[in-house]
C-alpha cells in the first residue's frame, strides 16, 4: 500500500501533542508527512518544517492557503491532522472537508458548540473522512474489552466506574507553559477538565460498553484560586436500559500523573483497566478466581492480538494505542478497512454534549441533564 500523503496544521517547535501526532503516523509506515502549516508565526511555522524535512514550497503560513494549494496539487496530501487548540480546530477542519481531504483532529471536537455544529455540517456535505484521535481507543486491551462485552462475557453491563486523574495543574498555571496557558483559557479551551481529559474517559466507557448515555448530573471545582476553568469534576451517569456510572476526572490529584482507569461489572462478571500499566487487564466471573489478562497472553486473539506490534512481555502503551489510530485511518483512506473502530464526528458530537451538559447540571446545583 502507497503511502498516504499527510499534511499537519499546528504542531510546530515546542508543540507536545503535535510529535506524539507524527510518530504514531511513522509507527507503522502508512504515512509520509510532506506539507504543513505548523505555526500562526511564519519565521517558527518555516524553520518548523525544515526540521522536520518538509520542503519549503509546502510550508504553508496559514492552513487556508494549505488547503487551497494541496487541492491543487497532484500530489497534494490526502489527509491532514489537525493538532492545534481546540478553539482553533473548525476553521482548518472545515477547510480541508471543503477541499474534499480527510481530516484527523485531536480531541476534543471544538471549544464551542457553534463551531462543533460548523464541523459537523462540513463533514455532512463532504466525500472526505473525518476521524477523531481519542487514542486510548487504540490500546489493545481496551479492543479487548470491548469484545469481551459485546460477546456478552460480563453479562448485562450494571455499572460503569471511569476516572481520569493528574496533578500537573494543582498549582496557579505557569504563564511561560504553553500546554497550561490555553488550557485554563476558557475561550480557547471550552472546557477544563472535563474537556481536555473528562472527554477521554467518558469516550472511552461508551467505546467499550455500547451504553448510550441518558443523562448525567456533574459537580464542577475549580480548586485553584482565581482559575476561570474547572479543575475537578465529579459526574454521575444513567444510561438507557438501567446502568448506572460514575465519572470522576481532576487535574489537581496530587500524586497522580496519568490516571486514566475504567471498571465495569455486568450480572455474569467485571473487568479493570488502568492506563498507566495498560498491558494487564483483571477479569472476574462471578463465583469464580479472579483472571489476569496480559496483552499478549496466549489464546487472547481478537482485539488484543490484532493490535498489538511485539511479543508477550515487551510493554507497549500511549504512542502504539496512538498508531493503532493512525494505522485505521490509513486504511480506511485507503479503502482497506472499514474505520469501525475509528472515533468519528458522531464521538465528536457526544464530547461536546458532555461537556456542555456538565456545564449546564453544576450551574443548576447538580440538576439531572437529558440527552436529547
Amino acid at each position: 500500500m502507497s503511502r498516504v500523503r499527510l499534511g499537519m496544521v499546528g504542531g510546530g517547535q515546542g508543540a507536545f501533542i503535535g510529535a506524539v501526532h507524527r510518530i504514531a503516523a511513522r509507527i507503522d509506515g502508512k504515512f509520509e508527512l510532506v506539507a504543513g502549516a505548523l505555526s500562526s508565526n511564519p519565521e517558527r511555522a518555516a524553520a518548523s518544517a525544515a526540521e522536520l524535512g518538509i520542503a519549503a514550497d509546502r510550508s504553508y503560513a496559514s492552513y487556508e492557503e494549505m488547503a487551497k494549494a494541496e487541492a491543487a496539487r497532484p500530489d497534494g496530501i490526502e489527509a491532514v491532522a489537525i493538532v492545534t487548540p481546540n478553539h482553533m480546530h473548525a476553521g482548518p477542519a472545515i477547510a480541508f472537508l471543503n477541499a474534499g481531504i480527510n481530516v484527523i483532529c485531536d480531541k476534543p471536537l471544538a471549544a464551542t458548540a457553534e463551531d462543533a455544529a460548523a464541523i459537523k455540517d462540513a463533514v455532512a456535505k463532504s466525500k472526505a473522512r473525518f476521524i477523531l484521535t481519542h487514542n486510548y481507543t487504540g490500546y489493545p486491551l481496551i479492543r479487548q474489552a470491548r469484545e469481551m462485552v459485546a460477546r456478552g462475557d460480563l453479562g448485562k453491563i450494571r455499572i460503569v466506574q471511569a476516572e481520569y486523574a493528574q496533578d500537573w495543574l494543582t498549582e496557579a498555571a505557569d504563564p511561560s507553559n504553553k500546554q497550561a496557558e490555553w488550557r485554563t483559557d476558557p475561550a480557547k479551551a471550552g472546557g477544563g477538565a472535563i474537556g481536555d481529559i473528562g472527554t477521554h474517559a467518558f469516550n472511552l466507557l461508551s467505546f467499550v460498553t455500547g451504553l448510550k448515555t441518558e443523562a448525567l448530573l456533574a459537580e464542577l471545582h475549580s480548586m485553584v484560586d482565581g482559575r476561570r476553568v474547572d479543575d475537578n469534576a465529579h459526574i454521575m451517569l444513567r444510561f438507557e436500559g438501567g446502568a448506572r456510572g460514575m465519572l470522576w476526572a481532576s487535574q489537581v490529584a496530587v500524586g497522580k500523573e496519568n490516571g486514566l482507569s475504567l471498571r465495569i461489572y455486568g450480572d455474569k462478571g467485571g473487568i479493570e483497566w488502568n492506563q498507566e500499566n495498560p498491558n494487564v487487564m483483571t477479569f472476574a466471573k462471578f463465583g469464580e478466581p479472579k483472571q489476569l489478562i496480559t496483552r499478549g497472553g496466549a489464546g487472547l486473539g481478537g482485539g488484543a492480538g490484532n493490535w498489538t506490534r511485539i511479543p508477550p512481555g515487551h510493554p507497549e502503551g500511549y504512542l502504539e494505542g496512538f498508531a493503532n489510530i493512525y494505522n485505521d485511518a490509513a486504511d480506511l483512506i485507503r479503502g482497506s478497512g472499514d474505520g469501525a473502530l475509528l472515533p468519528d464526528i458522531t464521538s465528536g458530537l457526544d464530547g461536546m454534549w458532555f461537556i456542555s451538559a456538565c456545564q449546564e447540571s453544576s450551574k443548576a446545583n447538580g440538576a439531572w441533564v437529558k440527552k436529547t
